[in-house]
């Protein structure tokens, strides 16, 4: 029999109150208190804190208060990895995010979602997710929204604003609610 936190990585229905998951979910948002509260000011310390808190911080990491996440360890991220302020990352399903991406203020990154079935869903003790994936040198635009599931390539340009639901493959601009392809980015490798 599977453990809730196993249900929950394999993107399976679990409760979320399970105990396990509520003491990771405390040791998370400690991490993320101590490290809002340094704001600006010690980026050193404030990058430790990162990386305790992350499962995988490349080279060059840099997020800016307030940040907001679930667990924290379902987080990897590559070299040169910039979160500007207000970023929320629902990291119930692991994210993964490549070498030279820019997060613009408050993305949104949710890879938890709710049951379908409205029993499950009423006193919101269970949750569903699915991994979201960015490839290498993706820019996502402030307020930018990336539903579960959602796998983007490399070199992604991702306009402010926009809600994406679906994946797309490399070198796109796309922008909108749902989001869909602007154009071709030409400037890629």
């Amino acid at each position: 029999m599977k453990t809730e936190k196993e249900k929950m990585l394999a993107g399976e229905v679990f409760n979320v109150y399970d105990p396990v998951l509520v003491q990771e979910r405390r040791r998370a948002r400690d991490l993320v208190e101590q490290f809002n509260a340094l704001g600006e000011t010690d980026p050193q310390q404030s990058e430790q804190l990162i990386r305790q808190l992350f499962g995988r911080v490349g080279t060059g990491c840099e997020v800016h208060a307030q940040f907001k996440c679930d667990y924290g360890y379902n987080i990897y991220v590559g070299d040169d990895f910039f979160a500007n302020y207000d970023c929320v990352m629902l990291d119930v399903s692991p994210i993964r995010i490549g070498q030279h991406c820019l997060l613009g203020p408050r993305v949104q990154l949710y890879t938890v979602n709710h049951p379908l079935d409205p029993k499950l869903r009423r006193n919101g003790a269970y949750g569903q997710s699915r991994d979201i994936t960015i490839g290498d040198d993706a820019w996502i635009g402030g307020g930018a929204i990336i539903c579960p599931g959602v796998t983007l390539g490399n070199n992604v340009i991702v306009g402010a604003g926009s809600v994406v639901t679906k994946s797309f493959g490399d070198n796109v601009v796309i922008a909108g609610n749902p989001a869909r392809v602007i154009k071709q980015n030409p400037f890629h490798e």
